[in-house]
């Protein structure tokens, strides 16, 4: 690699954030893979023409998003780049920000709906008697939250597998961790793990019949109500704040 031609420089006066898009672009081209060590901080620095600082404020982000790792004494090296460490962050994130857990829910409403139904005219005998155990499993974890967050996203996933559409399959997957955030959000109010036991078992009975106009009746009912519930939670803090400055 000519890391001089590669790297490239930049404005004296970039922000860290440049930086770091600079090095992603990079990833993004193939020009930097997973393991390759990148040069010394000082000879990158001169490399980019930014001062040692603004260059170590980018690859602490990068650390942080887990894009790079530092191995003492061996230098800083790309990660192996697996989406499941690189999403570790996101539950922080995504727990102050009611909006973009709406938009997940959003991004569901646009798949699911449509793998149910695919699912309901697909699903062979022992794919309906895989996920008629998982909502099983749902009913007997429904006072278990993080347990029943997982028999939730498994009965999900296998509605998608048993839809046999490996492009919708592909978006599902993309956004399989970040609804992991979301469920966890929601599970929080009280009636919500409730109506989701009662959508599952709709939800497989419209499957186990064969039924693709119940089946995408359902889940999007299903997900109209998270969204919902989802909506109102993030209202109550300000509604609670109003009603305290009236006091």
């Amino acid at each position: 690699m000519d890391f001089e031609k590669d790297f490239g420089t930049l404005d004296r006066q970039v922000l860290s954030e440049q930086i770091a898009q600079r090095l992603l672009d990079m990833i993004r081209e193939k020009k930097l893979r997973p393991g390759d060590r990148l040069p010394p901080e000082r000879d990158l620095a001169a490399m980019m023409q930014v001062s040692r600082p603004s260059l170590r404020e980018a690859l602490r982000a990068l650390s942080i998003m887990h894009i790079i790792e530092n191995r003492r004494r061996l230098g800083t090296f790309i990660t192996s780049l697996e989406p499941e460490a690189m999403v570790e962050n996101i539950s922080f994130i995504l727990s102050l920000d009611v909006p973009t857990l709406v938009n997940v829910i959003e991004a569901r409403k646009i798949i699911e709906p449509s793998l149910a139904a695919m699912a309901a005219t697909k699903i062979s005998a022992e794919q309906i008697e895989e996920l008629e155990a998982c909502v099983r499993r749902s009913e007997e974890m429904v006072q278990d939250p993080q347990a029943f967050i997982e028999c939730d996203q498994e009965i999900h996933r296998r509605i998608a597998e048993a839809a046999q559409n490996n492009i919708l399959s592909v978006f599902m997957n993309s956004i399989h961790h970040v609804s992991r955030y979301s469920r966890q959000k929601t599970t929080e109010i009280p009636e919500v793990p409730v109506r989701t036991l009662e959508d599952h078992r709709r939800l497989f009975k419209a499957i186990q019949n064969h039924n693709p106009e119940e089946a995408s009746r359902v889940m999007r009912e299903h997900l109209d109500f998270v969204e919902q519930r989802l909506i109102e939670r993030g209202a109550q803090p300000q509604t609670a704040v109003a009603e305290d400055r009236h006091e």
